[in-house]
């Protein structure tokens, strides 16, 4: 009996494992399974995750700090999360073999990572106690944990679509540069002789290396059109060069940066779901070997019901009999009592598609008034409320209140038509609480939104037209989430270095009476545009500026003020910035959506819906893409299959990776 309920809770693990992409190859030990179980459980996760987010906000309360601690207080919470990330990780060593262990490469970074943080803490806290100045280089390596704990794979994927696009994209950052050198030289022989002055009255476009930089952030648009406005001025036909060089760099080459990038995540998306997809069938053959059975009339090994509805209920406790029954129609559709190990391995595609089981309630009006409710001028109501007109005219309605709200409110008939509108949509929520059930109304139907007295109502927002576009944003977004944390992980360790490099370079003074405060707290700035623009708020003083600054940096790359208070290689810092984020992670996050709405539009259901919906036609239940289906009149139950297509998508390479 023990060995049968170790079998149980290995096979669990396997379809668990199936079920949520897990991909690690862990020991079938028995006691390296409850390890594993116990390392899976939801509350350890989020303890690790609680103690990253510790690790990486220690920036705030450090040297340059927005909340100053002691030294010794922000070293003994960051020596605690290293004790934390180093249980998590010996409890990784517990479950796995030793040999998988150590040729995991997110393992040997881990051990890397917490190895380096230690010595430069005692390097750092030593040079202190010392007061010698010294750099804490190592919180640059701190969103490597948040990138290699077992959690992370999503990111790590993630990080997987940008090396793969690495080459692709090379290849034309060489054409987009041997094209910015020659513009760059055209420019020099065509104004570098005209004696020229720019907008701050230097010399302009007499240096090649400056000519170079200028028409590199004109791609970003930051200096337009200031970079050519005295070209321009000195004559017209010199336009034609700058519309050219933003037609090709700006428009073409930008536009062949996304197209590469989009062919290249699509290639080895397809190959990513591949290996998700043999992982899964290897996990799920796993588990049927562990629980097969041989029976008589049977060729080949079999998984009887009970032990299918055992394993269902370990791994799903949370779905009802009338649902887990469902599920057991479409793998034995034969009626056979048992299934073969094809039908098995789909259980964890099946397992994802969502059902959802409601009660199936009369309206409260038809309990207490049934005469007057069925009557005819009461159906009459039913059938007005619920036509397709009914829906238009309140929208038409909607559209006009928008229209009033933007118009003088000063106006009496304008501000007393706010109650007319508010009369409307009250008479239109009670007359859909006569009509539908007033839980699952308010629970599907609704939702109400009060402005300034004014209230409107967003309702069928997913029809026609709008349902795929709101479908697809639902979708994506775990998704966005993976590339928020990509992008936190960037702009950390951007922040890092910049806080090294620039930190007090430019200061912001609250008051503005301050003599420092026109050259931003630094004499190299007087008269400078970014000093006079009011820029000095944009700086690297602490880590939450730096966030800010380079969110500014994303959408626009101007850094002439920190290249004027440091050196002119300071400008390298904010090219490799641009290159990282703008041209290859935003461009692979267009990729995905791009991606994600073709597979929307274009996907059809998988084969399981179609199964699953079938198996419910079958017991004579009404079945769409978003309905109730009754299963028996007796359990007074509805059963609501959600048409989700999340597995069609693994299979023609849409699915998140």
């Amino acid at each position: 009996m023990p060995g049968v309920f170790q079998d149980f809770a290995l096979a669990t693990v396997f379809v668990s494992d199936a079920q949520y992409n897990r991909n690690i190859h862990f020991d079938s030990s028995p006691q390296a399974v409850r390890l594993y179980l116990l390392y899976n459980h939801w509350a350890f996760k989020v303890l690790l995750y609680f103690f990253i987010m510790v690790n990486l906000s220690l920036a705030i309360f450090e040297e340059p700090a927005v909340f100053l601690l002691p030294l010794w207080a922000t070293m003994l919470v960051e020596l605690l999360c290293l004790i934390v990330f180093t249980a998590r990780l010996v409890h990784y060593a517990k479950v796995i073999p030793p040999v998988k262990f150590w040729k995991d490469p997110k393992n040997i970074c881990i051990i890397a990572v917490l190895t380096l943080t230690l010595v430069d803490m005692i390097i750092y806290g030593s040079l202190e106690a010392a007061k010698i100045y010294c750099v804490r280089w190592s919180r640059v390596l701190r969103p490597l944990l948040l990138v290699n704990v077992t959690e992370g794979r999503q990111l790590r994927r993630a990080f997987r679509s940008i090396r793969n696009a690495l080459p692709q994209i090379f290849y034309v950052f060489l054409l987009f540069m041997f094209s910015l050198l020659v513009f760059s030289l055209m420019a020099l022989k065509l104004l570098g002789k005209r004696n020229l002055k720019n907008i701050e009255g230097y010399p302009y476009f007499t240096d090649y290396l400056e000519i170079v930089f200028q028409l590199y952030v004109l791609v970003t648009t930051a200096n337009s059109p200031d970079v050519m406005m005295p070209a321009y001025n000195a004559g017209s036909l010199f336009t034609i060069f700058f519309i050219l060089y933003i037609l090709i760099n700006t428009y073409i080459f930008m536009s062949v940066f996304l197209a590469v990038v989009y062919n290249s995540y699509k290639k080895y998306l397809k190959e990513e779901i591949r290996q998700l997809v043999r992982a899964k069938r290897y996990k799920m053959a796993r588990a049927f070997d562990v629980l097969q059975e041989q029976k008589e009339g049977c060729s080949q090994p079999v998984l009887t019901q009970a032990s299918w509805n055992h394993i269902v209920r370990q791994v799903r406790p949370d779905i009802t009999d009338a649902h887990r029954d469902l599920l057991w129609s479409v793998c034995d559709d034969k009626n056979q009592g048992v299934i073969g190990k094809v039908a098995f391995v789909q259980l964890a595609d099946l397992l994802n598609i969502e059902v959802i089981t409601l009660k199936s309630r009369p309206h409260p009006l038809q309990n207490l008034f049934p005469t007057i409710y069925l009557s005819a001028p009461s159906r009459l109501i039913c059938r007005l409320v619920q036509h397709r007109g009914f829906v238009i005219a309140f929208d038409l309605i909607i559209l006009v209140n928008a229209v009033f709200i933007g118009l003088d409110e000063e106006n009496p008939l304008i501000s007393n038509s706010e109650w007319g509108f508010l009369a409307l949509y009250m008479l239109e929520i009670l007359l859909k609480l006569y009509v539908f059930e007033p839980r699952s109304f308010f629970s599907r139907h609704i939702m109400v939104t009060f402005t300034n007295s004014r209230v409107l109502e967003i309702q069928d927002l997913a029809q026609n037209m709008f349902r795929i576009i709101i479908n697809t944003l639902i979708r994506i977004g775990p998704a966005i989430l993976t590339f928020g944390q990509l992008i936190v992980v960037v702009y950390y360790v951007f922040a890092i270095v910049g806080m090294e490099l620039f930190k007090n370079k430019v200061k912001f003074f609250d008051n503005s009476t301050h003599p420092e405060h026109a050259y931003c707290g630094n004499p190299l700035l007087k008269g400078h545009s970014f000093a006079q623009l009011g820029y000095c708020k944009n700086n690297f003083n602490n880590v939450v500026s730096s966030f800010i600054l380079l969110v500014e940096l994303t959408v626009v790359n101007q850094c002439d003020g920190f290249a004027s208070v440091t050196h002119v290689s300071a400008r390298i810092f904010f090219v490799l910035f641009h290159i990282v984020v703008v041209i290859v992670i935003i461009n692979i996050f267009v990729a995905f959506v791009l991606e994600a709405f073709f597979v929307e539009y274009s996907v059809d259901k998988s084969q399981l819906q179609t199964s699953l919906e079938k198996k419910i036609e079958e017991l004579e239940l009404a079945v769409a893409q978003y309905v109730t289906l009754t299963t028996e009149p007796s359990q007074d139950q509805d059963i609501q299959v959600r048409s989700s297509r999340q597995e069609s998508r693994s299979q023609q390479g849409g699915q998140t990776v």
